[in-house]
């Protein structure tokens, strides 16, 4: 793993990450895309996207909020990032929750060449074609672990990035779990799009290795919740401690508490 040397190469080079998100979370991706260290930029309109796609070193799509033109947006932005070669990160919340999420996530899966999909258990599962129950955007019930993040990146044809107590990732081949992490993590809304974010950081400067960018995204954002829960009282104070805690990581501190198996 390069995770300490990767985040020294985002902070050096500052890349800009496209992202098309939903309103709730925007400023939340934004705020942590710049706190790692990168520049965020969020554009849904299709009169720019194609535009903005072609300058970003990586792409990051959310379907948390849906219309016929976000999808649209979606689909010109990345074909355009398709091919100017950056990478696409895919968040599907809320698939399997309602069938025009669900049709949205497959058909941008279908249509593009997207290099991660990040997800929780029940969404991941949905795409995949395995049962899943998701009540509103939450997964309900124990996560699908290592099987889970292989099968869905075989079915997918992507790296799969499974979120929650334990993150598990992997490309079909190679697998890695990730142990950092707090449940607090779980109390804030948006920190499931802020890993996202965070993945299309890494994407960024390892655009050839996708499923080694999504596992440092997720070391990273795991040991920013670390020490974010360490000073935090609850849920409130844990939202603004993480936003400093991704400002203040640095290169050893990754190398040296990485937990992944």
């Amino acid at each position: 793993m390069n995770t300490g040397a990767d985040l020294a190469v985002i902070r050096d080079r500052k890349p800009l990450v496209h992202q098309i998100t939903n309103y709730v979370v925007m400023n939340e991706t934004a705020n942590a895309t710049l706190a790692l260290g990168a520049l965020p930029v969020m554009a849904h309109a299709l009169q720019e996207v194609e535009e903005m796609a072609s300058a970003a070193s990586a792409l990051v799509l959310n379907i948390g909020t849906l219309s016929d033109d976000w999808v649209e947006a979606m689909l010109v932005a990345g074909r355009a990032a398709n091919r100017t070669g950056a990478p696409i990160v895919l968040d599907p919340v809320g698939a399997g929750a309602t069938t025009y999420r669900t049709e949205t996530a497959r058909r941008l899966l279908g249509e593009l060449d997207v290099a991660v999909v990040r997800g929780n258990s029940a969404e991941i599962a949905t795409l995949a074609g395995q049962d899943a129950e998701i009540r509103g955007v939450e997964a309900v019930g124990s996560g699908g672990g290592p099987e889970l993040a292989r099968e869905a990146a075989n079915a997918l044809g992507c790296v799969a990035a499974v979120t929650g107590p334990v993150d598990h990732v992997s490309d079909g081949r190679r697998n890695h779990a990730v142990a950092n992490g707090h449940e607090l993590l779980a109390t804030v809304t948006g920190t499931g799009c802020m890993a996202t974010a965070i993945t299309g950081c890494f994407l960024a400067v390892r655009p050839d290795d996708p499923l080694e960018a999504a596992t440092e995204a997720l070391v990273a954002f795991g040991v920013a919740g670390e020490d974010a829960a360490k000073k935090a009282k609850g849920p409130g104070s844990f939202h603004v401690a993480l936003y400093d805690a991704l400002y203040g990581l640095d290169p050893a501190k990754l190398d040296s508490r990485a937990k992944v198996g």
